[in-house]
């Protein structure tokens, strides 16, 4: 199955936010340590928390995107529903109009 460039390029942007969150609380708690455990770890924590929600935001969209191509599917498939109800009432009209009854 193909996928579209907005797909790739939010697999991407995930793949590159979790890597950024990974490498960016190593660098921000050795950068802080310099000014004490307590603040090295509070900062770390802060920055996780900061780059989670990015993901989150990343991830929502990713969902919201599902969501609307299985509602395009829906939406295709009741149109074929309703263009096959419409023929089959038509066919049963003609039918009962031009078919000899029995009595």
């Amino acid at each position: 199955m193909k996928k579209s460039l907005f797909e790739t390029l939010l697999s991407f942007l995930l793949g590159i936010s979790f890597a950024f969150l990974i490498i960016g609380s190593a660098l921000t708690f050795k950068t802080f340590l310099d000014f004490g455990l307590f603040s090295a770890i509070f900062s770390t924590i802060i920055f996780i928390f900061i780059t989670l929600f990015f993901i989150l935001v990343l991830e929502t969209m990713n969902l919201y995107r599902d969501g609307h191509e299985e509602k395009k599917k829906q939406t295709k498939l009741l149109f074929d529903i309703k263009k096959l109800l419409k023929e089959d009432k038509a066919n049963k009209a003609v039918k009962e109009n031009f078919l000899p009854q029995d009595d």
